[in-house]
């Protein structure tokens, strides 16, 4: 009796934690977008604005994270194995109460860190083909590169450091910035673009140049002056082609 009351506590867990991957993937997405905002927002009303909604939905990360932890309570060994790394995303914006410039720094920059590493994997849970999830992760390497460009302070225009990191992403194009942040950046752009969007490439090539299945054989042309064969069975056996 007891296990069968485990069993069905343990169902309905999953099943609880089923029905929060759909919400907190799009707030996932969500966040990425805020963050952006948070690093491209000039003004005494969009900044507020994007810094408040940003701590809503961190937030709402926490208590999600919270929630899953006590639902794998009982095989907590397993879930914090799996899930510490979130424990740091989830603590980093509380350095941007520090008031070193150089701390502070570090903590936007490992928020635009937390909401890509977020927003691919919300992208995961969505989609299921491997062509769409390599397109989405590449989407959100090129955002989350230009926004530690404009936070680390290499650029001070956003379309130019996004520019440069869509160019260094897709073909390996060194960044216009030479300080030392961003060499190793374009580095890591460069095998980026070597790697995995070369494989997104060749997803793509083959498949829009993969032959049909069942290709259907050309038909012989019959023509007036080219007479028609066909079969017929004798009692003996043979066949005798008749015209």
């Amino acid at each position: 009796m007891q296990t069968e009351v485990a069993d069905s506590e343990s169902v309905a867990r999953s099943g609880l934690a089923r029905q929060l991957d759909k919400p907190m993937t799009a707030l996932g997405v969500v966040f990425v977008l805020v963050v952006l905002g948070q690093v491209t927002a000039r003004g005494a009303v969009l900044t507020p604005v994007f810094t408040v909604a940003g701590w809503v939905l961190w937030s709402v990360f926490v208590a999600e994270f919270a929630l899953r932890a006590w639902l794998a309570r009982r095989c907590a060994r397993e879930f914090w194995r799996r899930n510490w790394w979130q424990v740091v995303f989830l603590a980093v914006p509380f350095l941007r109460f520090a008031r070193a410039v150089s701390v502070l720094r570090v903590a936007r920059a490992g928020g635009v860190l937390s909401a890509a590493v977020r927003g691919s994997r919300s992208a995961g849970r969505l989609l299921t083909g491997r062509i769409a999830w390599l397109g989405v992760v590449t989407a959100a390497v090129i955002l989350a590169s230009s926004q530690l460009l404009i936070v680390l302070g290499s650029y001070v225009s956003y379309a130019a450091a996004l520019h440069d990191a869509a160019l260094a992403t897709v073909t390996g194009e060194p960044l216009s910035a030479d300080d030392p942040f961003a060499e190793v950046l374009e580095v890591v752009l460069a095998l980026y673009s070597v790697v995995v969007f070369a494989a997104l490439a060749a997803s793509l090539g083959a498949y829009f140049l993969r032959p049909e299945s069942n290709p259907s054989p050309p038909a012989a042309p019959e023509g007036p002056g080219k007479p028609r064969e066909y079969q017929v069975d004798d009692p003996a056996g043979s066949e005798h082609p008749e015209r």
